[in-house]
């Protein structure tokens, strides 16, 4: 008889926890959804919310520094030849 109770506890536990799952799920989706949202928003400074008011329709503005000219150069690394092995 005790074996019969403790398998029937089991069961309610299981049936009530899987209810309970599909009730909060979308809940806890929705709040771990707007987290992220959030995180994201403070990650990339809110940019995409604020207007440019300084700027005409029209108007081409380059955000772009000059290269220098030394950079070329020197940044080129070293070269290596390779000889085939056969």
């Amino acid at each position: 008889m005790g074996l019969l109770k403790t398998i029937f506890f089991i069961l309610i536990i299981y049936y009530a926890l899987k209810f309970l799952t599909k009730l909060l799920a979308p809940l806890l989706m929705k709040k771990v959804a707007d987290t992220m949202q959030k995180k994201a928003e403070e990650q990339f400074g809110g940019r995409a919310q604020q207007p440019k008011s300084n700027i005409k329709e029209g108007e081409t503005i380059i955000d772009k520094a000059p290269r220098n000219a030394t950079q070329g150069k020197n940044s080129v690394g070293e070269y290596v030849d390779f000889e085939e092995i056969e």
